[in-house]
């Protein structure tokens, strides 16, 4: 039994549409050279530092061994991922670390918010560059400075807040950074400061867009401080908001900064201080158990992605603004 004549035909026409779309796209390469170089090294960099790695994801399955490197160790499967689930550091670690990215997330995107609104409604121009370079500048303050600037702010002794209380006629000042209940907030509050400047600079940026018109529209009508906000400038930034909000929900596991955690922590507070992220620091780097660490670190990256596209769907179904 032969081959049809009209699938010999379209087979035909699909290799030649190939043909041509490969010499479409040479040809438009030569053209346009210069920009096809500009993004080779970006390209570069990716493909080393960012997918090129991946192959190290193997390791979570794999009792790594360095002498015999990734492909020559022995492949087990699931084994450490399931030590993760069953351990009994999992619920603690696990609670404290959305804890405190849901808390950092919650006050950090409506302190921007407030921020950039506030800046927005202020119309003198030297004023509100002077408030906004103010609240920039502590972005650019590292987690070594910020947590030794706490520790000399909050020490029981010695400090301004110790000062405080006295002079209120306290004399037993709480170690408020070595109080496991006060871990959160202080880790939170003290990103507030460092961070809102920054949110708010993107959010102004949105703002910006907003036809003044609308303004004067809005006050002919008599419309209220509050009512330009809430109908003019929130709807102005929110699908900002919204695509803000989702990729901080897919990073929601790495919300804790590594380095400020690890050196707020002691032992008094490390009931609510232990994170995904310093656990994974202790047993890879301290404890060099590299397979249990990738494990994790891979469990980490897939609930990320699952709360990424979650997050996405549910904006997608209440708004019309989404990632994808």
């Amino acid at each position: 039994m032969g081959i049809p004549i009209n699938a010999v035909n379209a087979s035909n026409e699909v290799s030649i549409g190939a043909g041509i779309r490969r010499k479409s796209l040479a040809k438009r390469i030569i053209r346009h050279w210069q920009l096809y170089a500009m993004i080779s090294l970006p390209l570069a960099f990716l493909a080393i530092f960012n997918y090129w790695p991946m192959l190290g994801i193997q390791i979570a399955f794999r009792m790594y061994n360095p002498v015999g490197g990734i492909w020559h160790s022995p492949w087990i499967g699931m084994q450490e991922m399931q030590f993760w689930l069953q351990s009994p550091y999992f619920w603690p670690t696990l609670d404290n670390t959305l804890t405190i990215g849901v808390y950092s997330l919650i006050i950090g995107t409506i302190a921007s918010i407030v921020l950039a609104i506030a800046l927005n409604e202020v119309k003198h121009l030297w004023f509100k560059k002077t408030i906004q370079t103010i609240t920039y500048i502590p972005y650019f303050v590292s987690a070594v400075v910020l947590v030794g600037m706490m520790q000399i702010l909050l020490a029981p002794s010695a400090s301004p807040l110790a000062g405080l209380f006295h002079l209120f006629g306290v004399s037993n000042v709480p170690d408020w950074m070595s109080s496991p209940g006060a871990f959160s907030s202080l880790y939170v509050w003290s990103g507030v400061w460092q961070t809102t400047g920054y949110g708010a600079v993107i959010y102004l940026a949105a703002l910006s867009n907003v036809n003044p018109e609308l303004y004067d529209a809005a006050r002919i009508d008599g419309a209220s401080r509050f009512q330009r906000i809430l109908n003019i400038d929130w709807q102005g930034i929110k699908p900002t908001v919204i695509v803000l909000v989702i990729l901080a929900i897919g990073g929601l596991l790495n919300a804790a900064s590594l380095e400020e955690v690890f050196l707020m922590q002691n032992p008094l507070n490390m009931s609510t201080s232990q994170v995904i992220s310093t656990y994974t620091y202790q047993v890879g780097l301290v404890d060099a158990n590299f397979s249990f660490a990738t494990a994790v670190g891979l469990f980490n990256s897939v609930i990320g992605f699952i709360l990424l596209v979650i997050a996405n769907i549910v904006a997608r179904y209440v708004s019309d603004t989404s990632l994808f």
